[in-house]
């Protein structure tokens, strides 16, 4: 007799345990439970049937892989938790027999973090488990930094302790100095939720948000108890992560930090780096000098180079010309060249693939040769994060924003460029004071006025510039003026799609435009047709000969000449009769309606398309009856969804069509 199989012994019964039995096995509380599976990176799971896994189901019967809960059974924080636990008891058994020194002797021994610094555990073993490699750290960096930027900007409450705000404020600082100094930032997007950054680290793209620098109100139904579970841990990957970046480029890890600066704002400038790619000058600005000496070569020597080397390349492009000469004249038909191979869609209608060019500049030096000064209106975080990171060494702001600034004297001569984000300014009042002061001194500033040969613009001209990799033009974004529409770079546009940065005639169809065409000759045809009339009028005033009904034998000829546009031949023809007619009996002339040819050449290209659009949607029929039911359904839904993009990107199209013609007129 063969053995009887008992229920709930194999299967999906084995497989699944909820989270109740999960809890007893493991002898910890659930808040600890909780904390486990978060560090640990298990999650519930959901079973196909879960009537296979429980007699005793409920809607929220939360289960999870048995193998998991197996696998935490080895886990060292689970003695942790368990001291903790019996020290929690220690403490609670003699604040009940009244021992109010033993209950203080075993909270002074717990190491509460809170009070004495000093962490009851680490997860440095549990980072190291879950990411064997540097690259899978990486990739799951774009939470970690998102989280930890959020708390750094958080107020501190008890739920939010102060401490571990200024954790994730110096390690989020750390890691902006290393993007600083790697010049790995790559694009930046203001948007309503905050401030998108995207780096390029050892070959990952990594993307994070961090809010505005505004105060945060909390909210009393966001549980913190969870969100701080999973800053915990961040702050431990992060950590793991600057050392290893760091100790990449040559740098010291922690960057030495200043506490006094720290309290006076200045952030970025509070950490000075130290390594063998770093040296400090003597205004207190990190200067990378990536291995080079600071002294340079002696100048009469360079000078002497620079001579010879001029004359070598003078030599070498003469003896080339006779050799190019006979090139062309052996080989005509061949034509050499050095052009960067395009890749270009095999079948029509592909998706465009981003196109190789010389790059004549280096993005990281972009603002390099500027110095920049941030009004107090201005975001000074970020702003200066941003233009560190794309090469400008010196940045100056007002004294209220903080420490670390390159000047704080507004006007600086050395300054090239002010952000300002306030209304039109004005230009300064030059007021001598003395024959013998200085110019740069005898000036005087207005309020809200302007220091000559300096460029003013917005804050938006950083962003763009850094995202098109190119400085933009400084007079589409000076102060007052209206700024282009700022686009989020991390948008790949598809072919068909409308695309706010290329011309209308670029990408509207050829329909399109002879809609738009003919609407704009029938608006102007209506216009002329107005001053026939008016011009009638008067000559009917004038002349007083027959002037019973003439106002409205000239409204019905307006009647009919707007029928005629949307009639037959035929109906044309017999209008045209009955004007005439009535011509004769009014004693007026007969005007004859020009047509436009080159306005009817365009009304029979419409009809050519419409018929042929007729005759493409006639053969999408046939073809769609020789489908099966189920790919017919599917191919019915593919062209539903096209529909709709097609039309929301028509609709875009026509209203940047009207505020194009709006701002025509107006010009």
């Amino acid at each position: 007799m063969p053995k009887i199989k008992k229920k709930g012994t194999s299967g999906a019964a084995k497989n699944y345990i909820t989270r109740t039995q999960a809890v007893k096995k493991l002898q910890l509380s659930l808040p600890d439970f909780r904390k486990l599976c978060i560090w640990k990176g298990i999650y519930p799971r959901e079973p196909r049937n879960k009537r296979k896994v429980t007699k005793h189901l409920k809607s929220s019967t939360t289960f999870y892989y048995t193998k998991d809960i197996q696998y935490l059974l080895h886990e060292p924080l689970l003695a942790k938790f368990r001291e903790q636990k019996i020290l929690e008891k220690k403490i609670s058994k003699a604040l009940g027999r009244g021992d109010v020194s033993d209950a203080a002797r075993w909270e002074r021994q717990g190491n509460d973090p809170e009070k004495t610094g000093k962490p009851k555990y680490t997860l440095n073993h549990v980072v190291r488990e879950r990411y064997p490699t540097f690259v899978d750290a990486l990739r799951d960096l774009d939470d970690c930094l998102s989280m930890l930027f959020l708390f750094a900007n958080l107020p501190s409450t008890s739920a939010v302790p102060a401490k571990m705000i200024a954790r994730c404020e110096r390690l989020c600082l750390e890691f902006q100095h290393y993007l600083i100094v790697s010049h790995s930032l790559r694009k930046s997007f203001l948007s309503i939720k905050g401030i998108y950054y995207q780096a390029n680290i050892q070959g990952e793209d990594i993307l994070w948000l961090v809010p505005y620098k505004f105060n945060q109100r909390i909210v009393g139904d966001i549980d913190f108890r969870i969100m701080g579970t999973f800053v915990e841990f961040y702050m431990t990957m992060l950590g793991f992560v600057n050392y290893r970046l760091y100790t990449s480029i040559g740098l010291k890890y922690p960057p030495k930090f200043d506490q006094l600066k720290d309290e006076q704002g200045a952030e970025l400038g509070a950490f000075a780096l130290e390594g063998v790619n770093i040296a400090t000058d003597s205004n207190g600005t990190k200067a990378i000098t990536n291995g080079e000496s600071q002294h340079g070569p002696d100048p009469k020597v360079q000078a002497e180079v620079d001579k010879i080397v001029k004359q070598l390349k003078e030599n070498e492009i003469s003896d080339d010309k006779p050799a190019e000469t006979e090139v062309e004249e052996g080989e005509e038909g061949e034509q050499a060249t050095d052009a960067i191979d395009k890749f270009e869609p095999v079948a029509a209608g592909g998706d465009i693939l981003p196109q190789p060019t010389y790059s004549s500049s280096d993005p990281a030096e972009l603002f390099s040769k500027f110095t920049f000064y941030l009004s107090r209106e201005t975001p000074r975080q970020p702003l200066e994060f941003i233009l560190r990171a794309f090469g400008c060494k010196r940045i100056g702001w007002d004294a209220v924003l903080g420490e670390g600034a390159f000047t704080t004297d507004e006007s600086d001569p050395s300054i090239t460029h002010q952000i300002v984000d306030r209304p039109v300014v004005r230009a300064a009042v030059n007021v001598d004071e003395g024959d013998g002061e200085d110019n740069q001194t005898a000036r005087k500033l207005d309020p809200n006025g302007r220091y000559p040969g300096r460029i003013y613009v917005q804050p938006q001209w950083v962003w763009d510039s850094v995202n098109d990799e190119e400085l933009k033009s400084p007079e589409l974004y000076a102060p007052g003026a209206s700024l282009p529409p700022h686009l989020s770079p991390f948008v790949k546009t598809r072919q068909g799609q409308y695309d706010p940065t290329l011309p209308l005639e670029a990408q509207e169809t050829e329909a399109e435009a002879l809609d738009a065409e003919l609407a704009d000759a029938g608006e102007d045809d209506d216009v002329e047709n107005d001053m026939d009339v008016a011009s009638d009028e008067e000559d009917e005033e004038e002349d007083g000969d027959f002037g019973g009904f003439s106002g409205e034998e000239d409204e019905e000829d307006d009647d009919e000449e707007e029928e005629e546009g949307s009639e037959d031949e035929e109906t044309a023809a017999t209008l045209q009769r009955q004007r005439e007619l009535e011509a004769e009996v009014s004693g007026k002339q007969v005007k004859s309606k020009q047509v436009d040819p080159k306005l009817k050449a365009k009304l029979e290209q419409r009809k050519q398309l419409e018929k042929k659009a007729r005759e493409e949607a006639e053969d999408l029929e046939r073809a769609k009856g020789m489908l099966s039911k189920k790919k017919r359904k599917l191919f019915e839904q593919m062209q539903y969804t096209n529909k709709k993009k097609s039309t929301e990107d028509l609709k875009l199209r026509e209203k940047r069509r009207k505020i194009e013609k709006e701002s025509k007129s107006k010009a």
